[in-house]
């Protein structure tokens, strides 16, 4: 999609928002979405608090998928201004935006995580494959040419060279932009890299129902769908010290005193794997800024240009010291939050 400079009309539409209730009622920018966005949200909100004259924004979680759906329900008072995601924002949710009067939004890239593989710090270590999940976790599998529901239930039956423990694991919900990359540079990468997609091509499936069959996780309580954030992921492998979870890069470098990492594809996940795409599960992290709600809400362009400051959002900041791989092209983000150029 290509950016443009905010129009008259737009700019019209926002002055038609624009009322003295609602400026006089709402002075403060509220924010919800990712959880993995969520710890950088409020690093940046605190900041921008204590740094500027307007109030410190309010931050919710939530999950990328709630946070733009509550995005996308409107313009005015009562909707939140910005949308945290740790993926892209879908066709089908700009066109509900759409319908919603939501027509100008803004797309900020704030830098890049990793997802990471993490277990409890005094158990066996762990090196990974995107197969490895694959066979673990997918509902059915390619055993002997035929495509099987999973019978396994130890690591060391999905690859010898893994550890003689039960697959118990916890992994993002389905409301979480995590869950959406998951699936798909994981499980997916897994099945594909495994042979399994071929043979079920092989067997008469069209592509787009073996991806489906690849991505379709099992239920059999083996894998828990964790709907709340890496807190509760954390909460759950404390009780089930043989669990593994799936974790955002920044929050497993702040819990390294409870927990270990696992190697993916022989890859130890770092800042410095992230930076150089060595490692092979990153991805882009976003906000989404409600157009028509700048100049209406106190502070709105003011904290998103502060959130990408060299100084928050910079490869020196402290964003990055708690784990965000800094954007090579924050200068152009910089510069589109300043022309307000929307999708």
């Amino acid at each position: 999609m290509s950016l443009v400079k905010l129009t008259a009309s737009t700019m019209a539409i926002a002055a038609a928002f624009t009322t003295a209730a609602v400026a006089q009622s709402r002075d403060t920018v509220q924010i919800a979405g990712s959880s993995t966005v969520l710890p950088y949200a409020n690093i940046v909100a605190e900041a921008f608090g204590a740094e500027s004259d307007f109030p410190t924004p309010v931050v919710e979680g939530g999950g990328s998928s709630t946070g733009l759906s509550r995005f996308c329900e409107g313009v005015g008072e009562g909707t939140i201004d910005i949308a945290d995601a740790s993926r892209a924002i879908k066709d089908s949710e700009i066109e509900t935006c759409a319908a919603n009067g939501v027509t100008d939004i803004i797309q900020v890239r704030i830098g890049y995580d990793g997802i990471v593989f993490a277990s409890d710090i005094n158990g066996p270590e762990f090196a990974f494959t995107p197969a490895d999940w694959y066979k673990a976790l997918a509902a059915e599998v390619v055993v002997d040419g035929e495509l099987v529901a999973n019978p396994y239930t130890n690591w060391n039956e999905v690859n010898g060279d893994l550890p003689d423990q039960a697959i118990n694991t916890f992994i993002p919900g389905t409301n979480h932009g995590t869950r959406e990359v998951f699936e798909e540079n994981v499980i997916l990468a897994g099945c594909e890299e495994s042979g399994a997609m071929e043979a079920m091509i092989g067997m008469g499936m069209d592509e787009d129902a073996a991806e489906e069959a690849c991505m379709t996780i099992r239920t059999d309580g083996t894998s828990v769908d964790i709907e709340g954030d890496y807190t509760q992921t954390l909460a759950n492998l404390d009780s089930t010290p043989n669990g593994i979870g799936v974790f955002g890069l920044a929050f497993y470098e702040n819990n390294t005193d409870r927990l270990q990492v696992a190697t993916m594809s022989g890859v130890t996940p770092s800042t410095d794997t992230i930076a150089t795409g060595e490692y092979p599960v990153s991805r882009p992290l976003y906000f989404y800024i409600k157009a028509a709600h700048i100049g209406v809400i106190p502070g709105l362009k003011e904290y998103a240009a502060f959130f990408m400051s060299d100084d928050m959002a910079g490869p020196d900041g402290p964003l990055a010291e708690y784990g965000l791989v800094s954007d090579p092209e924050i200068a152009a983000t910089q510069a589109m939050i300043e022309a307000e150029e929307t999708m």
